[in-house]
């Protein structure tokens, strides 16, 4: 150990230096307004960056230290560290408490994390460990849905929280779209985008130029949606990986760019409004009643309130999401899901064993474009106002982060990877220029120690074996 300890802390001051040399711009300083006549200036912040640079060299040091088998010295560096973070010393900042902190709670974790590996491997290995695995996920589950459920309700629900909510819903449901062509079929779709808009602005015109309601354009935007899935489909057939994903890329900046200039149908870059939201029953969420309609409030026999919009939109999403969970487990049980997951694993031993692969690719595509679909038409309905700057290939790839982040193949996994890909830059935009430092600090977490996604492993969806849990016909 003795030898190796120069090149450990020369690994570990290297770290510090490439710290130090990208974050002196992003923390070192910041410019400021000091009037109309002197413009900007420099406020300088070098005492955030030094201890910013000194926790990065400590957190690398007990890394290195743990990958040599030294696992009490790096959690000695953890505790030193969440002390230090917790402890009333004054820091120029906030969040640098949270940084020191965090970085010595995930060092004590690297440290203790082969022990436990260890134990949890020796216990998951038994049946015992297994079944109470998958007990532990399924009320894992309920209680996430549950929490949903009852969350407008809850004290912190104001507003802001609310709009949140329908926000990471909508993520998820795209997820768990995208979740049947990459996660079941094995198909790289950097495209998925495409068909969100496809039904946002079929809902947008069918409603503002021929007057269809909501509910009526819903199963018609998830069709019209399917049908360019389809399309898609078609072109791709013959095509994997890096090839399929260029394709799917340019079908994705083809749509957004025949939305752009096609003027005389979507308006351009100047977008569609006055988009009619969802009704209740035919009952509209607005403070005086339509010619021949009622509001909410007066069917409801309650004042009116704004909130009630926002909740009645928070659970329309989250039952579209039910639903296309739903229907996604019903799909994986049937033939035709058992044929994705086959295509997945290899699609010339699928080929050999009888299952067309052609239709298995398209049906893929068609109903994870249906879901799509579905929510860009719940996404027109919210805004009421769209235009091609809401469907950029920035959104396919956040789609494909959720799906890849939570664990291809795994519901639950979307549903945690939305609330932290959508949800924790919100949570952290009160740390003003260290928002995005936190979040890309969690990312880099998560891939150190998940590498396969925060749910890794899925249980099978047909077992071959009658007597286990969960098994098939």
């Amino acid at each position: 150990m003795g030898a190796r300890l120069p090149a450990i802390l020369k690994d570990a001051g290297l770290t510090a230096f490439v710290a130090a040399a990208l974050g002196i711009f992003i923390v070192g300083f910041r410019t400021i307004d000091i009037g109309s006549t002197r413009g900007l200036s420099f406020d300088y912040e070098f005492v955030d960056l030094a201890i910013a640079v000194a926790t990065v060299f400590l957190g690398r040091l007990g890394l290195q230290l743990a990958a040599a088998g030294q696992r009490l010295p790096a959690i000695a560096l953890g505790v030193i560290l969440f002390v230090v973070g917790v402890s009333p010393l004054k820091m120029p900042s906030t969040f640098l408490h949270w940084f020191v902190a965090l970085g010595g709670v995930a060092l004590i974790l690297r440290g203790m994390w082969p022990w436990a590996q260890a134990a949890i491997g020796s216990a998951g290995a038994s049946p015992r460990g297994v079944a109470l695995k998958q007990a532990g996920t399924k009320w894992f589950g309920w209680a996430l849905l549950g929490g949903a459920v009852l969350m407008p309700f809850s004290p912190m629900a104001d507003q802001k929280t609310m709009d949140l909510g329908v926000l990471i819903l909508t993520y998820v449901m795209l997820g768990w779209g995208l979740n049947i062509v990459v996660g079941l079929a094995g198909l790289l779709d950097l495209g998925y985008v495409a068909f969100y808009a496809v039904g946002a602005y079929a809902y947008a015109l069918l409603s503002t130029q021929h007057g269809m309601g909501f509910w009526a354009v819903l199963p018609v935007a998830g069709m019209i949606a399917a049908l360019f899935g389809v399309l898609l489909g078609f072109p791709v057939l013959r095509l994997r990986g890096d090839y399929l994903a260029i394709v799917t890329m340019g079908f994705g900046e083809i749509i957004r760019l025949v939305l752009l200039n096609w003027v005389d149908l979507t308006n351009g870059p100047a977008g569609i409004g006055s988009i009619p939201g969802p009704t209740f029953f035919g009952a509209t969420f607005t403070e005086r009643a339509p010619a021949g309609g009622q509001t909410f409030s007066e069917m409801m026999g309650i004042p009116f309130s704004s909130n009630h919009r926002l909740i009645f939109l928070y659970y329309l999403i989250l039952a579209l999401a039910l639903v296309t969970h739903l229907f996604t487990q019903r799909m994986r049980r049937l033939p035709v899901g058992r044929a994705w997951e086959a295509l997945r694993e290899d699609e010339t031993a699928c080929q050999a064993l009888g299952i067309n692969p052609t239709n298995t690719k398209l049906t893929a595509f068609a109903v994870g474009a249906m879901f799509a679909g579905f929510a860009g038409c719940f996404f027109a309905a919210k805004q009421r106002f769209i235009s091609p700057e809401s469907f950029v290939f920035i959104e396919s790839a956040i789609i494909l982060a959720i799906v890849v982040l939570g664990g291809m193949g795994s519901q639950i996994g979307v549903v945690l990877a939305s609330i932290l890909l959508i949800g924790m830059p919100e949570w952290f935009r009160d740390l003003g220029n260290y928002r995005m430092l936190a979040f890309g600090l969690a990312m880099v977490l998560i891939m150190v120690y998940r590498p396969r996604g925060l749910v890794a492993h899925r249980e099978p969806s047909v077992r071959l074996h009658p007597a286990d849990p969960g098994g098939g016909r």
